[in-house]
């Protein structure tokens, strides 16, 4: 393959509709309810500009992506997974650092962690898991001001020639999708 054939393939595009819809809805200029008018009841210190916040406020968990509600936890799809299955697990205020959380939340969200791998090791059978939190801009987090840990599946082989040739990943299932499979387990 020469220089020229890869310089074409490193240009590719992905079709990804769902996208556009995310990023319009963040833009809409509407921080403190929705474009159809509701009003979001945000808790204390919350952030409206936060889709976490906005997660934890508003009762349509489909349309949210919450996989789980817990007293003092959230866990929803993240919209631009590295992998299939990528979850956030939060805690319900808006906190941006491991020493603002109570015991009780620790608690809560390490045992929501544990239960999230158990439940996607049902659904999806993955092979590992890459477990992580970004503490700071700097360190990686694109939402700084509110903890949340990353669960990403991984199974071996998932570093297909996508990646490596055209610095694209593919997620084989659609969010809508692993969201029904994601819930319907737990409701079981």
């Amino acid at each position: 393959m020469s220089t020229r054939e890869i310089e074409a393939v490193t240009h590719e595009q992905i079709w990804a509709p769902w996208r556009l819809a995310y990023i319009q809805q963040e833009g809409d200029g509407n921080p403190g309810g929705e474009p159809d008018g509701r009003e979001l009841a945000f808790l204390e210190g919350a952030d409206p500009s936060c889709f976490l916040c906005q997660a934890v406020a508003d009762g349509e968990d489909r349309r949210r992506y919450v996989v789980d509600r817990g007293e003092r936890s959230i866990t929803v799809l993240n919209r631009y997974p590295y992998n299939n299955g990528h979850l956030l697990v939060a805690p319900r205020p808006h906190r941006a650092r491991l020493d603002e959380l109570s015991r009780l939340e620790r608690t809560e969200l390490g045992e929501v962690i544990a239960r999230m791998v158990s439940l996607l090791e049902t659904v999806l059978s993955p092979e590992g898991f890459n477990i992580g939190l970004n503490l700071g801009q700097v360190a990686g987090a694109g939402l700084p001001g509110h903890l949340h840990w990353h669960i990403v599946p991984r199974w071996n082989g998932d570093t297909n020639f996508m990646p490596t040739l055209a610095s694209v990943r593919v997620i084989p299932q659609s969010l809508d999708a692993l969201w029904e499979a994601l819930t319907a387990a737990l409701a079981r």
